[in-house]
């Protein structure tokens, strides 16, 4: 197989706002999410990726909104990337438009190995 398309609107959201774009695809090689997030959201799990030494960009497509690393707000506009290493703790909450962004991530100096639920 040469390519894979699928559209982000056919991929089954989990917790109604992300779409595991890796898992529909069978990428292997790094770990790839988009994120739908109606206007306010504030239901965006804080998390660090230590146990994976994944490090990630995320990469606002439409919208706005704060992406806060470590407790520091981070503005996210469309064509924004921002990355954030392993260790550092994130988290997502939309603006009043709401926002669509995607992560890109795989550790740091090591093969990507799929984990878990996304």
């Amino acid at each position: 197989m040469s390519y894979k398309v699928v559209d982000a609107g056919s991929i089954e959201p989990i917790y109604g706002v992300l779409r595991r774009v890796r898992r529909e695809l069978g990428v292997s090689a790094f770990g790839i999410n988009h994120a739908d997030l109606p206007p306010n959201f504030e239901h965006y799990p804080e998390h660090d990726e230590h146990s994976t030494g994944q490090e990630e960009v995320f990469h606002c497509v439409a919208g706005a909104g704060t992406l806060y690393v470590d407790g520091e707000a981070v503005e996210l506009i469309p064509g924004r990337y921002v990355l954030v290493s392993p260790e550092s703790k994130r988290r997502l909450i939309s603006g009043p438009d709401g926002l669509s962004a995607t992560a890109v991530g795989a550790p740091v100096g090591q093969a990507y190995e799929p984990h878990g639920e996304l």
